[in-house]
């Protein structure tokens, strides 16, 4: 992994990602897109004095992205990652799932388990609550990407937004993925994690991943029906990997 210390870092660090996949033709570029898309945003946000705290919100987004980026190298070199990482990237050996589904665990992976922990570490030597506020406006940030997601897809899908109607469990994981778990969830993880001593915040580490890790298998196992017209969202995605992968980078 290369070395990250700045924001601007991570976004290199996720382009070089980004263009491995392209020339790969890698599914595991479908998340590396979106995830450029949030640390461009943040970038955006910290440079608009748009949180209470800019240079420890540069460090969290640095410790957050270094999660995944570690995870995806160390995934690449056949090092142990978490399991529910390896949940997200061992689906892009397979056809089936779609790219909504590819963004769901990756999102599933970074957002319940790696933000929370970001969230202690950042705050370590401090009252975690001074990072609350803070935190909640990566939150909007995370929120109102949802609604681009689905205007994504929709071009390499036109009828995903039918579909996401039709299919409950789907619409439920995004309005999770969009707030309600990200903040309520991931803040609440990284409270316990603040109040706990090292040995204890590893042992609460793995059994949140293991719990995370279990909703990234519920993703991809939606049920009888749910899987059908997924099946046939598969079939129907325009374009090839590195396509897909262009057009969900589309501003």
């Amino acid at each position: 992994m290369p070395p990250i210390n700045t924001i601007d870092d991570v976004i290199e660090t996720l382009q070089k990602i980004i263009n491995d996949t392209l020339k790969n033709k890698s599914t595991l570029g479908y998340f590396a897109t979106l995830y450029l898309k949030v640390t461009q945003k943040v970038k955006d946000g910290i440079l608009n004095n748009f949180f209470e705290d800019n240079v420890r919100m540069e460090k969290l987004d640095v410790i957050f992205a270094k999660r995944y980026i570690k995870a995806y190298y160390d995934y690449q070199n056949n090092q142990p990652i978490s399991e529910s990482w390896n949940k997200a990237f061992s689906i892009s050996t397979q056809y089936w799932p779609t790219v909504l589904q590819h963004l769901l665990v990756g999102m599933n992976a970074h957002i319940n388990l790696d933000l929370g922990v970001a969230a202690a570490q950042v705050s370590e030597g401090k009252p975690i609550e001074n990072l609350k506020g803070d935190f909640n406006k990566i939150n909007v940030i995370l929120s109102s990407l949802v609604d681009e997601i689905e205007q994504d897809l929709s071009t390499i899908w036109p009828f995903l937004k039918k579909i996401l109607k039709f299919t409950h469990k789907i619409d439920t994981f995004l309005i999770d993925f969009s707030m309600k778990l990200a903040r309520d969830g991931a803040w609440s993880f990284a409270v316990k994690l603040a109040s706990k001593t090292e040995n204890d915040k590893l042992q609460l580490i793995k059994e949140r991943d293991q719990k995370v890790a279990q909703k990234a298998t519920t993703i991809n196992n939606l049920g009888l029906i749910p899987e059908i017209l997924f099946m046939i969202v598969r079939v129907g995605e325009r374009g090839s990997i590195p396509d897909k992968i262009t057009d969900l980078a589309q501003k």
